[in-house]
């Protein structure tokens, strides 16, 4: 046995060259295992502070507020999906996760998706905003931000308001009746199966018009979400109701969505008051922007629905298509909303009165939050 050693010593000393035990060290490859470690390591990091308590940040005016938050509950890959499909950029998907996080929702999909739901938790940040903030400028500031992705939300595809599976209308909604070339604004007073009455239709003076039976007409009308729907059918002739007179329509059951508004009007009756303005020129040949005038004489209307795009006034004043106007709004008793705005057309409303649409041309900050709040209803309750 102690013979046969020398002789395998010198056989592995002889082919100690031929044969290897141990690779080399690869420096590519100990670098990748380096990386794939630091990531597993990040992604570690990066999950536990997405299940943690983590701060959200609402720049203000003032400056950064952070405000504590309760863990996510939603999954986060879910979210960002559906801020994505909305468009919403980074810092209003910032904005949205800390409307969700500090009323603990759940399923971001279903809020999305249930228009009355996302405002109760908007409404929950309008109003934490509002005590949480140092001055009515950061207030104001931040609450634009807040409205502002209110209304990108408002406005994409998808998010609506009352579904149309039922096929009823709520009472008193607004709607336009249309008969051959003709339009007449109506209300709903009830709507039944495949029956609706509404308000007798009026011509411009005022004077019922009566529509034979078996008249092929359209009820147009938008939910209080603004999303439009309407219905074809037929008169099927007069009937009482407590009100007076209306007008029944039977219809197939069919209902057809409208282009959507681009942003939520809400009915009112609103005081305003309003004055004429002109562009006055610069004048001798100087290149200056137009300067413009308000008119001192004032008139008086009554608001009848606003959005952050516009108006509807009733008013007995003779205001003609394309002018501007001062338009002052009664928002409560320390607020009044100053708007400027433009006159896209006039209905007659009476043998007396007229319904003004008009367009806002300059909304400013504080007239924009007073609007979307009242809009959205979020100083209610």
């Amino acid at each position: 046995m102690f013979a046969i050693l020398p002789g395998l010593q010198l056989f592995l000393l002889q082919n100690r060259d031929q044969v290897k035990y141990f690779k080399d060290d690869n420096p590519v490859e100990a670098m990748v295992l380096v990386i794939v470690i630091g990531a597993i390591i990040l992604l570690s990091i990066i999950f536990h502070l997405i299940r943690g308590r983590v701060n959200t940040t609402i720049v203000g005016k003032t400056g950064k507020r952070t405000a504590a938050a309760t863990p996510r509950k939603f999954n986060s890959f879910s979210f960002y999906r559906i801020a994505s499909s909305y468009g919403l950029d980074r810092e209003q998907t910032r904005l949205l996760e800390y409307v969700f996080r500090i009323d603990g929702v759940t399923d971001a999909e279903r809020v999305m998706r249930n228009p009355a739901l996302l405002d109760r938790h908007f409404r929950r940040a309008y109003k934490t905003i509002e005590k949480s903030s140092n001055n009515d400028d950061e207030v104001q500031q931040r609450l634009v931000k807040l409205f502002s992705l209110r209304n990108v939300i408002e406005a994409a595809p998808g998010i609506g308001g009352a579904s149309a599976s039922s096929g009823q209308i709520a009472e008193n909604t607004p709607a336009v009746l249309i008969s051959s070339k003709d339009n007449y604004p109506v209300r709903v007073i009830s709507s039944r199966g495949q029956n609706i009455i509404i308000d007798m239709p009026k011509n411009a003076l005022g004077t019922p018009v009566r529509l034979v039976r078996g008249t092929k007409v359209t009820l147009s009308f938008f939910t209080r979400s603004s999303k439009g729907f309407s219905y074809d059918g037929q008169v099927a002739g007069v009937v009482d109701t407590p009100n007076g007179s209306g007008l029944q329509i039977t219809h197939s059951g069919k209902m057809k969505s409208l282009v959507k508004r681009m942003y939520r009007r809400k009915q009112t009756s609103t005081r305003c008051e309003f004055f004429l303005v002109f562009v006055e020129d610069a004048g001798n040949g100087k290149k200056k922007a137009p300067k413009l005038v308000v008119d001192s004489k004032r008139f008086s209307g009554t608001v009848q629905d606003v959005s952050i795009g516009g108006c509807s006034i009733k008013t007995s004043a003779p205001i003609q298509i394309g002018s501007r106007l001062k338009i002052t709004m009664d928002y409560n008793e320390s607020n009044l909303i100053n708007v400027l705005g433009q006159v896209l057309r006039v209905n007659r409303s009476g043998p007396m009165g007229t319904i003004m649409h008009i367009k806002f041309l300059k909304v400013p900050r504080k007239a924009f939050n007073s609007i979307s709040t009242l809009v959205f209803g979020y100083d209610e309750g």
